[in-house]
């Protein structure tokens, strides 16, 4: 099953670090009021312009909080958690985070506000929105996770195989495209497990407008929902740049930001630079919120991730001669998957139990753990039972074609949980200089919580 990367992992005992990748988590929620409405008041004041931890994304009403990069992915969802927190205790009296990916009810579109940042940024919005055609492609929300690779893991990988390669970032090239080959490929996967917008509320769809006639398993994730027509390339990583770059050059996207694929592959330079530097993480931007958790995102969720990178590094990818037609076919499979009916089971169900199978051997293979073997018995039971899946169990909550009943009370009861919580930081507003990485640690934790370091 190992390709010789994966071998050299296994021989050298670092398969727990290759199940660890460093991780890092955005999570876009709006703000809406108790009736589940796009929020009409001001961005609290907890919302600052030069905060990289909590900030605005594309409008005035969308939020997002950006973890730093922890080590492991418990680390994560507590960073996530506290600063969330912070969030909801700076909103205003009757405001909530908005727990869904499809975006609160609103009745004119033309009146929601792109976010009020530097004049720079907002005219590099009112470019975009330009572009887009439509506010409403612009509204969809989501989790996005960061990857990358441990150090150690390259180090050795490299000591064993530098023969096979030019340089170290011809090596990073390589177990990054593998991840981005693999997450793309497999993308239909998540989308079954995971979709949570079944529904959009009123005011997303014109009535002239193509819109699915009943629920489906994830419209974010479909030509329902998201802006993504702009289709990236990853067979290599000159083929990646220079697919972005023509997008430019042809008006199909403003800039390199504007690329909504559901993998992104960064750099610590410019992106023309990417081949010589080398890739430094991914970043997967496929993820429905989750509305059944105060978060937005599940740590089962986080360990089916990593189960996924690692088996992705360890064995044998596609040919590069195949990867454009095979991703062709994944992205046709995925739109679907995501226009099933959320309580039926999927067209591709044996094709994802054996998925998660081989998942399943892989796991006992490299002994990750009994939490990741429940995490994969967890799974296989969404394909078994697609009541089970988010979507599946959102369905049974859908009143009038609405989910607004539902998700007021989830929404009202995660504020209740934050504004219930101990020792909540409510400083950002208050700094006059962003905070580190290190000084957020010390803020947010105060003892009650140890993270096990930090990622620089």
């Amino acid at each position: 099953m190992f390709s010789q990367i994966g071998e050299t992992i296994f021989e050298h005992e670092v398969v727990a670090k290759t199940s660890d990748f460093n991780m890092g988590l955005e999570v876009e929620m709006h703000r809406a009021d108790s009736q589940g409405r796009i929020s009409s008041d001001p961005t609290p004041a907890g919302i600052s312009l030069n905060s990289p931890w909590v900030t605005k994304d594309f409008t005035e009403t969308m939020t997002e909080v950006v973890t730093p990069a922890a080590s492991n992915s418990l680390d994560a969802i507590h960073y996530l958690y506290s600063i969330q927190n912070a969030l909801r205790a700076a909103l205003a009296p009757g405001e909530v985070l908005w727990p869904l990916s499809m975006p609160p009810a609103f009745a004119d579109a033309n009146k929601i506000e792109l976010a009020q940042t530097t004049p720079e940024k907002h005219a590099y919005l009112e470019r975009v929105l330009e572009n887009m055609g439509r506010v409403n492609k612009g509204l969809p929300c989501g989790a996005h996770i960061s990857l990358s690779i441990d150090d150690h893991v390259i180090d050795i990988i490299w000591e064993q195989n530098s023969g096979r390669f030019a340089s170290k970032a011809a090596l990073k090239n390589h177990l990054y495209l593998l991840l981005a080959q693999g997450f793309v490929r497999y993308r239909w996967v998540l989308t079954y497990l995971f979709g949570a917008s079944p529904v959009a509320e009123a005011g997303f769809f014109d009535p002239e407008d193509d819109q699915p006639t009943g629920p489906i398993r994830c419209l974010r994730q479909s030509h329902y929902g998201f802006d993504m027509r702009f289709k990236g390339d990853y067979s290599t990583i000159q083929n990646y740049v220079e697919r972005i770059e023509a997008g430019v050059a042809n008006g199909e996207i403003i800039d390199e930001a504007q690329f909504h694929g559901a993998i992104r592959l960064k750099t610590s330079g410019d992106l023309t630079d990417m081949e010589k530097n080398g890739v430094s993480y991914i970043e997967l931007r496929m993820l429905d919120l989750d509305p059944t958790s105060t978060t937005g995102v599940k740590l089962d969720t986080l360990r089916l991730l990593r189960i996924m990178a690692s088996y992705f590094i360890m064995t044998p990818g596609m040919q590069t001669k195949d990867v454009s037609v095979t991703i062709q076919r994944a992205n046709e499979i995925n739109e679907e998957v995501a226009t099933e009916n959320p309580t039926t089971h999927s067209q591709y169900e044996i094709a994802g139990k054996n998925f998660l199978n081989r998942l399943f051997q892989f796991a006992n293979q490299i002994q990750l753990g009994p939490e990741y073997l429940e995490t994969l018995e967890t799974m296989m039971d969404r394909f078994d039972n697609p009541a089970n899946t988010i979507s599946g169990q959102l369905v049974a909550h859908i009143e009038n074609g609405s989910l607004l009943p539902y998700m007021t009370k989830r929404a009202a009861h995660y504020q209740d949980g934050a504004l219930m919580a101990m020792r909540t930081f409510n400083g950002f507003a208050d700094m006059e200089t962003p905070l580190s990485a290190e000084d957020l640690k010390n803020n947010l934790f105060r003892g009650s919580y140890e993270p096990s370091g930090l990622v620089e």
